[in-house]
């Protein structure tokens, strides 16, 4: 079974004239992406996430500030990761639950690999658990 994993994308420009990181289904993107999403003014008092998925895979980035995330698969194995330049995301693979924080003013953007359906979501700790 896949791991959570950092993946590091490569980034192009200079500081005079600013950067582009550049994300591409099957080359750096280890799926075919169907679907982009992002949060945004998220306070930082809150936990987002509280779910994993059946099906969807995601590469997840903080495009602006510090995002931490929380995760534990089925098998019990927990994982902190932290967000904290747009060329590194985060790649959670199915079946991995997850805890978000966000600092102040992130961004978080997400390429996953289904489009949105309510059914693919676990959201229920232990009914994941013992799916």
């Amino acid at each position: 079974m896949a791991e959570p994993q950092i993946i590091t994308l490569d980034k192009i420009g200079s500081s005079e004239l600013g950067y582009i990181t550049i994300a591409e289904a099957q080359k750096n993107i280890p799926f075919d992406i169907q679907r982009v999403y992002w949060t945004y003014f998220t306070p930082q008092d809150v936990t987002r996430g509280g779910h994993a998925h059946r099906n969807l895979q995601q590469v997840i980035f903080a495009v602006s500030g510090t995002i931490t995330f929380n995760t534990e698969d089925k098998a019990g194995n927990k994982n902190n990761f932290v967000l904290d330049h747009p060329t590194k995301g985060l790649y959670i693979p199915k079946l991995v639950w997850r805890d978000i924080q966000f600092s102040h003013n992130a961004v978080l953007l997400c390429l996953a690999s289904e489009l949105y359906d309510e059914n693919d979501y676990f959201r229920d700790f232990e009914e994941f658990k013992n799916y």
